[in-house]
């Protein structure tokens, strides 16, 4: 298995890319079960999260074709609608078969998702939509049992604005019959450029981006070649990795607004940023200085770049408080950034931060996907040598991350 090994302490400089997004990759390579067409995407990241998609969609009969960042989907030949356990287990954003293929097929039998250990992310709510819309289901032997002969359009209200959630109903209710409404839904980015991606491919979405979406059903959909937008979150942990070590690079192929709270945050904490388009230019600061944080939905600031700033704060001038109102399990990463000289206590969904003057290398073990990237930067910052095991979990979300790191002037390597 392999590992990070990093010796900490250098002034990061120079220009970083960001990779497309994979949080909009996943629904939107998705999207193309709705059509019977070739479907072709660009500017995808390759990650293990997206691989693990194409497998499944292979597996449903879909075609798929990679040539480097640019994919081709033709789901024309869908024709199973089991999704099993072996590829569900690897990753919650398997769910999101489920609305195609009710759409497509009139039935689907997915396995309940995996993924990482951060919280319960129960899927009633993706369930429950579909129920409004007609669907029948059923939970047996650790699979969700679905089949609804014609989806009818619904007015539908999420508890909580969930984004995989909101994603699985927009494309149920775009193949449906009749009027739609999802009310409280996310309002995330990556939303709006799903909802791009399938009006471009002849659905008809509007308010997309906002708590309430209106989808009037259509009869098919059409092909369509798209480029996926920059990953927001890649963006901000490159911008926490600048305001770490005193770094002054450029970050290019971005998109600034959609990081208005981290953007926020790291100017408070002293870092100069200046905005262009698809350009952020980020000088970290002197001295960082404490804030406060707490999770929200966008746009608030992102519970996945939580576990980041928690790094930052960790060497702050100051105490500062970081509240997780998103995943109850997202404080897992604690423990081995305190391995490493952090002054951290939790009380409930809080971590209070002392500032230290500085961190020191140790071996740690990331446990989730966000939790790996801020081991990663803790050991950027650290005196001495910093060891980021289990690493796999960063492969799922981070396009060959030490390697953009190291043309910073980072000394990072991989090892087996």
């Amino acid at each position: 298995m392999d590992k990070i090994i990093i010796e900490g302490g250098r002034r990061l400089k120079g220009e970083v890319k960001i990779s497309g997004a994979k949080n909009a990759a996943l629904p939107i390579l998705v999207s193309s079960m709705l059509t019977e067409g070739q479907c072709v995407y660009s500017n995808v990241p390759d990650l293990k999260d997206v691989n693990s998609i194409k497998l499944l969609l292979s597996t449903l009969g879909t075609s798929v074709n990679t040539d480097g960042n640019t994919v081709k989907i033709n789901a024309g030949g869908l024709n199973n609608h089991k999704a099993p356990y072996d590829l569900v287990r690897k990753m919650r954003a398997s769910i999101l078969v489920l609305g195609p293929l009710l759409a497509r097929l009139k039935k689907a039998r997915v396995s309940l998702p995996g993924g990482c250990a951060i919280g319960a992310r129960p899927i009633n709510l993706h369930l429950k939509g579909l129920t409004d819309l007609g669907a029948s289901i059923e939970l047996k032997h650790g699979y969700i049992e679905a089949r609804a002969d014609k989806l009818k359009g619904a007015e539908i209200y999420l508890d909580f604005p969930t984004v995989t959630g909101t994603e699985n109903l927009m494309m149920a209710a775009a193949l449906a019959e009749g009027t739609s409404y999802i009310k409280n839904a996310a309002c995330e980015p990556e939303i709006k450029a799903m909802a791009d991606v399938m009006n471009k491919m002849g659905a008809d979405i509007k308010g997309a981006g906002t708590s309430c979406i209106k989808i009037n059903g259509v009869s098919s959909m059409n092909p369509s070649s798209v480029s996926i937008i920059p990953d927001r979150i890649e963006a901000g942990t490159f911008m926490i990795a600048a305001a770490l070590t005193g770094g002054d690079f450029k970050i290019v192929d971005c998109e600034p607004d959609h990081l208005g709270s981290v953007i926020d945050k790291l100017r408070r904490v002293g870092s100069k940023i200046e905005i262009s388009k698809k350009c952020i230019h980020i000088t970290g600061p002197d001295e960082i200085i404490s804030v406060d944080i707490k999770t929200r939905t966008y746009p608030g600031f992102p519970t996945d770049m939580q576990a980041q700033f928690m790094v930052l704060m960790s060497i702050a001038n100051g105490v500062s408080t970081i509240s997780e109102t998103i995943f109850e399990n997202r404080f897992i990463h604690i423990s081995e950034i305190k391995r490493m000289g952090a002054n951290i206590t939790v009380s409930g969904n809080s971590a209070i931060v002392k500032g230290v003057p500085a961190l020191s290398g140790a071996p740690v073990m990331a446990s989730d996907l966000r939790a790996s990237a801020s081991l990663v930067l803790a050991g950027l910052v650290a005196n001495g040598k910093t060891e980021v095991n289990r690493i796999y979990h960063l492969d799922r979300g981070y396009e060959a991350l030490e390697k953009k790191f190291k043309l910073l002037g980072a000394k990072i390597k991989r090892v087996s």
